[in-house]
């Protein structure tokens, strides 16, 4: 029998956040206001490659928002790296390391 895992990633440590941003060359990430689709956010601001919109991230509550238009306005996998980076925190891999 198969079951469905859910799994809820909350991002809430902008050092970690910084240093995924680094890992995956990506611009660091910068605290402010910036347009979404469906209008302003604050917070944490990551820019991802070939997207049309910002990833938002409010510290506080640690839930991350974006408008991808289901893969219209940028590619899922980006933020899907971003998150992983981020859950990996400070550690680093080695090539071909298990």
């Amino acid at each position: 029998m198969s079951h469905i895992v859910t799994i809820k990633t909350e991002l809430r440590d902008h050092s970690a956040v910084s240093a995924a941003c680094r890992r995956l060359q990506l611009p660091p990430p910068i605290a402010g206001t910036t347009e979404l689709f469906s209008g302003q956010v604050s917070g944490l601001i990551v820019r991802l490659p070939d997207w049309t919109y910002p990833v938002f991230i409010d510290m506080t509550t640690g839930q991350v928002r974006h408008d991808n238009y289901n893969g219209a306005w940028g590619d899922q996998a980006q933020l899907d790296r971003l998150l992983q980076a981020n859950a990996v925190g400070p550690r680093r891999f080695r090539h071909g390391a298990e």
